[in-house]
Parts: structure tokens; C-alpha cells; sequence
């Protein structure tokens, strides 16, 4: 008998934590919306909406068709074709702008370095710029925990800044999402945008595209496959992880309730394993193994050895992670497995 996919019952638990009723006669845009953490929001938007437009911004109109199948028709659910990169092809006066527009999987930062750059910097730039001559209430940017670089194994804080090289592609998505939340604030100090910023750890959730190779993602994709998970790393480096609806309740506490032009970290402290302890607990949870094979040519692997966040600012704003790590990937998984 097929698992019952839990990750809509997760959403329902997420939305009872939320006062949606900002929203209420409101035009919402998400950018990236085919994207993982982009494709919950706009699940959760959709779930009981009915008293606010929701419009999903993306490249690939296939890609939404079948990740937005249940609500492709609802008529407050739109869909606009488009690359932020150009120009916003429409003349829609959007109360919220999410910007959940930049590609997260690595093997886009080794192939198309540029590309990464153009999302963050000039996807933001005419996003803001749209929503400024358009009526925009806030927005809300996505970056990353990845802005903070290398550390000293302690938690950042939301004023803190590590190492990273920025003369290698490699740092095409940290550099680019920094040099993204400076134009963000720089928008409010010389034009008055109402800006907030979320900085998500690493988030992991179902749906991921057909060309996302996180680890998360290549590990649950050899789990459907019934084979062991293949490790081409000692696989040391320690993570903060996050199930994507709880990523997800996050940002849209931010959305409401962050103040102008401050950045929140997005994380679980109670979820900040290895990526083996990762590999492991998927495995573990299939009865399959680990296997190492492991490969000297690290290529598009992130430097970091380190990445943990604290997520006082953040809770000081009512909001608290639902999901444990265990629950989550088991969650993930089942959802992954009713949409391949």
C-alpha cells in the first residue's frame, strides 16, 4: 500500500501558526516559484487561498504546469512566464514580491557561474525596481546562509561575515547573493523600498527539479532507485538543515512581521548534523548502506566546513521550526516518491 504523502497535513499544521489576513485582497508575486522553497510558498499560498491572488514567476512553463497541477485553473492562481534576468513582462501592481529566483544546486554554479550572478544581482534589481513604480508594499529577498562564508564553527549571527574566496565560480552564489542584499538596503536608504531579507540555511523538502544535485536530493534519488547511497566525500562538512514548509513558515513570518532592512536567519538548531549523518539517516530509514567512493576532483563542492546559524532574531518574531530532522526526510521522501 502506498505511504499517504504527508507534506500537505505539514502545511496545514504550518498555516495554523500563521495570520494570513495581511493578504487578504492582495496580489502576490513569487519569483523562482517552480524552485523548492519558490514551490512551497506557492503551496501554501494556495492551500485555503481564495482571498488573495497568487501569481508564480518562472522560465520553464512545463516545469509549472506539472509541479502547480492542483491549482493550475483555481482562478486565484496565475502563472506568468518570464526570466527576472530581462524585463518583468507584465503591467500587474503586486502587493508582496517574493524573490525566491536563483538556482541553489551546484552543478549550475560549475556550468553557469554567469547565469547564478545575473539571477541574484539584476533579478533583483528589476524586481525591486518593478515593485517600486508598481505600488509594492514589501519585499521579501531569499538569499542564503551561504553569504556568511567560512567561519570559526561558531553560530553566525545575523552581523557577522566569514571567509570567502571570491576568485573562483565556486563563489559566483555567495558573493552575488551579499552583493544582492547590499543593493537591497541601498534601495531603501536612497529610494525608501520596504525590503526584508530571510537567510535560509540548507533547505531540503520534495519536488526538487530533475537537475537539482544537492546531496539531499542525489541521496533520496538513489533511495527510489532502491540502491545504497554512494558518497563521494568523507562527507564531514556540518550543516544546519531545514524542512522546506518549516523554511517556508519562516519567510512568510518575515513577510509580516520583520522590520525594514533587517536580515533573519532561517534555521533549526536542532537539525545541524554532517552530511554522512544526512546520508545515514536517509539510508537508515530505507534499510539501505552507505558506500564511500570517494572523489579527489571536488570541483563544484562548497569549501565551507562549517555552517550553523543562530536563530535568536528570528524567534523573536514568534517563530519556531515544527519539523525534526527524522520527520522531515521521511516526509520528503514519501513526497518525492508520489511526484517522480
Amino acid at each position: 500500500m502506498a505511504e499517504v504523502n504527508p507534506y500537505f497535513q505539514d502545511i496545514e499544521n504550518a498555516l495554523s501558526k500563521q495570520d494570513l489576513s495581511l493578504l487578504k485582497g492582495c496580489r502576490i508575486l513569487v519569483a523562482g516559484a517552480t524552485g523548492l522553497i519558490g514551490g512551497c510558498l506557492i503551496d501554501m499560498l494556495m492551500y485555503k487561498g481564495a482571498d488573495w491572488e497568487v501569481y508564480a514567476y518562472g522560465r520553464n512553463e512545463e516545469r509549472a504546469r506539472k509541479r502547480f497541477a492542483n491549482y493550475w485553473n483555481h482562478p486565484s492562481f496565475h502563472f506568468i512566464k518570464g526570466d527576472i534576468t530581462t524585463s518583468i513582462d507584465t503591467d500587474i501592481c503586486f502587493d508582496y514580491i517574493i524573490n525566491a529566483a536563483s538556482n541553489a544546486s551546484p552543478n549550475f554554479f560549475n556550468e553557469k557561474p554567469v547565469e547564478v550572478i545575473k539571477s541574484n544581482i539584476i533579478g533583483t534589481q528589476n524586481l525591486v525596481e518593478y515593485g517600486l513604480s508598481h505600488n509594492m508594499k514589501r519585499m521579501l529577498f531569499v538569499s542564503s546562509g551561504e553569504i556568511y562564508g567560512e567561519g570559526d564553527w561558531k553560530k553566525f549571527i545575523e552581523t557577522d561575515s566569514g571567509y570567502i574566496d571570491c576568485a573562483t565560480p565556486r563563489a559566483c552564489y555567495p558573493s552575488s547573493k551579499r552583493a544582492a542584499e547590499t543593493l537591497c538596503v541601498s534601495y531603501i536608504k536612497e529610494y525608501g523600498a520596504d525590503i526584508v531579507i530571510a537567510r535560509p540555511c540548507h533547505t531540503y523538502g520534495p519536488y526538487f527539479t530533475e537537475s537539482d544535485n544537492r546531496v539531499y536530493a542525489q541521496f533520496i534519488r538513489s533511495l527510489l532507485a532502491n540502491q545504497d547511497i554512494v558518497l563521494k566525500s568523507p562527507g564531514q562538512q556540518y550543516r544546519s538543515w531545514l524542512y522546506v514548509v518549516d523554511c517556508v513558515s519562516a519567510l512568510l513570518t518575515i513577510l509580516f512581521k520583520g522590520e525594514k532592512g533587517e536580515a533573519y536567519n532561517v534555521a533549526d538548531d536542532n537539525s545541524n548534523i554532517t552530511i554522512l549523518q544526512l546520508a545515514e539517516l536517509l539510508a537508515k530509514s530505507r534499510h539501505k548502506k552507505v558506500i564511500f567512493d570517494i572523489d579527489k576532483k571536488t570541483g563544484n563542492t562548497t569549501p565551507i566546513s562549517c555552517a550553523t546559524f543562530s536563530t535568536e532574531k528570528i524567534k523573536l518574531l514568534g517563530w519556531n521550526p515544527q519539523t525534526s530532522i527524522y520527520d522531515g526526510l521521511r516526509h520528503t521522501f514519501i513526497a518525492q516518491s508520489t511526484y517522480e
